[in-house]
């Protein structure tokens, strides 16, 4: 991730990683609000209880606690 005060901007792999993962676009992020947003759509896209569920929702997290700390 790429910061420039309170802009953001994901890299190339990044961007990748998380259309792996979530198959859903990451487009528009620009702010940590965007990024917050991106997460909470991806997590109702898959909602649910299932181990699965849980299991994704907790590599999505893992990505953006990684991307933040770069």
């Amino acid at each position: 991730m790429i910061r420039l005060g309170s802009q953001i901007r994901l890299t190339q792999k990044e961007i990748e990683y998380f259309r792996w993962l979530t198959d859903i676009e990451p487009v528009g992020i620009r702010t940590h609000a965007d990024l917050d947003a991106y997460v909470a759509k991806c997590k109702a896209h898959y909602w649910g209880v299932s181990r699965d569920t849980q299991f994704l929702h907790w590599m999505i997290d893992q990505e953006v606690a990684r991307c933040l700390a770069a």
